[in-house]
């Protein structure tokens, strides 16, 4: 009765040794699927503060250009205004 009990404890084990080895067997291509997300994701991420740095530098370029000629329509002359800026 004792080696009975011990078989069956025995042949569990296996059994749960046999499905943890199908676990991660399948867990293989779902690492690797995380994975590639991943890098899709920083690429992403990299490609979006790529283009807000462009605009940022579009928006200030605009403002530049925008105060740039109301001081030229304010009689300010190009030379003034570069020494100003110096």
């Amino acid at each position: 009765m004792l080696e009975e009990g011990f078989s069956k404890t025995v042949a569990h084990i296996e059994e749960l040794e046999t499905d943890i080895k199908s676990l991660r067997e399948s867990l293989k291509p779902q690492k690797a699927e995380i994975k590639q997300t991943e890098k899709e994701i920083a690429k992403l991420e990299a490609k979006k503060a790529a283009a807000e740095a462009k605009a940022a530098e579009a928006a200030k370029k605009a403002e530049a250009e925008d105060v740039l000629k109301k001081l030229l329509t304010s009689g300010m002359t190009a030379d003034e205004i570069l020494e100003k800026l110096k």
